[in-house]
């Protein structure tokens, strides 16, 4: 993977951690693909020694600091009060209020190429589940990760309205850009 050993602290200040959802359904023109973002995260990523598969990532997202970024299609663009009202619906189907943060802990880190595969517990409403990253580097000391998350396997139920005619599809993309610097 190309690191030093050592630890690097992520979070707001020097990444991104988004998620990205799309629509589906015989109304999901009138919806919007969302990109989503978390104000309060943290976590380190270790490198301990020359062999990448020593390296462990641990991240801790704060559920409530949910934020729509953007939304994009839809037959009329996204308001304020749209957004506020996503933010509504996603902490009660979070259940925010019990399960306030979602946790990732590798198990296992694989190099691949100038990459790696980091697979991890990730703990979301109170489920453990399996999680595959996708790592990539993409300049000396920047990565960018990304995983797809299945809502119902976490016992949430995705969204829907009309009547059902509108879905937010069950598989989250989460996408996490790091600037990695040694603490």
């Amino acid at each position: 993977m190309g690191l030093q050993p050592g630890t690097y602290k992520i979070g707001p200040s020097n990444s991104t951690l988004h998620l990205r959802t799309s629509r589906e359904g015989m109304a999901a023109k009138v919806g919007h693909d969302l990109l989503i973002g978390f104000d309060e995260w943290s976590g380190s990523i270790t490198v301990d020694g020359d062999d990448a598969a020593n390296a462990a990532a641990e991240v801790e997202i704060e559920m409530a600091s949910l934020r729509v970024l953007e939304g994009t299609g839809g037959v009329a663009a996204l308001t304020p009060d749209d957004s506020r009202d996503i933010v509504g619906t996603a902490t009660k189907l979070l259940d925010v209020a019990k399960y306030p943060t979602a946790t990732f802990r590798s198990t296992r880190v694989s190099p691949v190429g100038t990459g790696a595969t980091i697979d991890g517990d990730l703990t979301l409403r109170g489920a453990t589940e399996t999680v595959t990253l996708e790592v990539t580097q993409t300049r000396d000391s920047a990565w960018q990760a990304s995983a797809t998350v299945i809502q119902s396997v976490f016992g949430i139920k995705p969204y829907r309205a009309f009547f059902g005619a509108l879905k937010l599809a069950d598989a989250v993309a989460v996408e996490v850009v790091v600037e990695l610097t040694a603490s």
